[in-house]
């Protein structure tokens, strides 16, 4: 009985040390071959990236997303400096050098967008062809991810318009815009109005009125377009009333009939969105991707003003209040 005892024992402490034999053994040759147990999935291409497109001095906005499809297609979307964000079918990337095109948005349109690029790791280089032959020198940086590690800490509320006149707002070129009976008033087209003061994280309230089948929109940071159209009766959509345009569809189409009154309730802490039309939520707490068409900048790291368009149809705003973070 004794030896039956011993030899049980034995054989316990012979597995504990092959167990631990293989286990340091496993740690050995993870140390030395650390990529034959973590393969890095997907392109090192993939990612958002935030570009610019040079003209003659000038520097238009631009974006681009890069994902696979499966285990080898690399697919993605495009935001030119207009216009909303565009599928790509599939980008080409092979020795250091990606293309895509893309087809014809609008009718005026004769040709695809052609991209051409040098990947460069953290840095895109190359041109950019749009359809109307014109072509732009592009570079690119990897866009910032904007997550925060902390709660944001509100401050006092501003009234960003004093209904008086329009201190503290500038207009991108000739001035259309004025003031009327504490309402900010575009009776025509032109300029966008844009705030004179920049915002990192905030809470906006704004009240705006269109007429019937009016378009415009109101840029976050100058870069994020929340689309205002005349959109009663209409089925949500991104590029209706509520939406943060072309990339984030509200759950709900809350608009009223054109001449009367809304309002949009706005929190962007980040990249993340929550939006109320009306008194409703349309939107909780979702990611915006990047720069929508129409942007100041592609400078997605850097605080941006508020800003109003002016360039397409006439919209009157009033009570424009906001609460930066601290």
């Amino acid at each position: 009985m004794k030896k039956y005892k011993q030899k049980s024992i034995q054989k316990i402490v012979f597995r504990l040390i092959s167990i631990c034999l293989l286990f340091f053994l496993g740690i050995s040759v993870l140390l030395a071959n650390p990529h034959e147990f973590k393969k890095m999935p997907g392109s090192p291409l993939e990612g958002r990236w935030d570009l610019r497109l040079y003209d003659s001095g000038i520097v238009s906005p631009s974006w681009l997303e890069v994902h696979h499809s499966g285990k080898s297609t690399l697919i993605g979307q495009f935001v030119g400096s207009g216009g909303s964000a565009r599928p790509i079918s599939r980008i080409h990337f092979a020795n250091g050098r990606l293309s895509f095109s893309i087809p014809p948005q609008w009718e005026s349109d004769s040709s695809d967008l052609v991209f051409e690029a040098n990947f460069l790791g953290d840095s895109l280089s190359g041109f950019v062809t749009t359809p109307d032959g014109k072509k732009y020198r592009m570079t690119g940086i990897r866009a910032p991810s904007l997550k925060r590690t902390m709660e944001p800490v509100w401050g006092k509320q501003i009234k960003l318009f004093n209904g008086i006149n329009l201190d503290g707002w500038h207009a991108s070129g000739k001035n259309q815009w004025k003031v009327d009976s504490g309402i900010m008033i575009c009776p025509v087209k032109g300029s966008n109005i844009i705030s004179d003061r920049t915002f990192t994280d905030f809470k906006l309230h704004v009240e705006f009125r269109y007429s019937k089948g009016a378009n415009s929109g109101i840029y976050l940071r100058g870069r994020y377009e929340i689309q205002i159209i005349d959109s009663k009766g209409s089925e949500p959509s991104r590029d209706l009333l509520g939406a943060l345009y072309g990339f984030i569809t509200p759950t709900d189409m809350m608009a009223k009939a054109a001449g009367e009154w809304q309002s949009l309730d706005v929190t962007l802490v980040g990249r993340q969105i929550s939006l109320s039309v009306n008194g409703k939520s349309v939107i909780c707490n979702a990611e915006i991707p990047g720069i929508t068409g129409g942007a100041l900048d592609s400078n997605e790291g850097l605080p941006g003003p508020i800003m109003f368009q002016g360039d397409h149809d006439p919209v009157d705003f009033r009570n424009i209040l906001i609460i930066p973070s601290i």
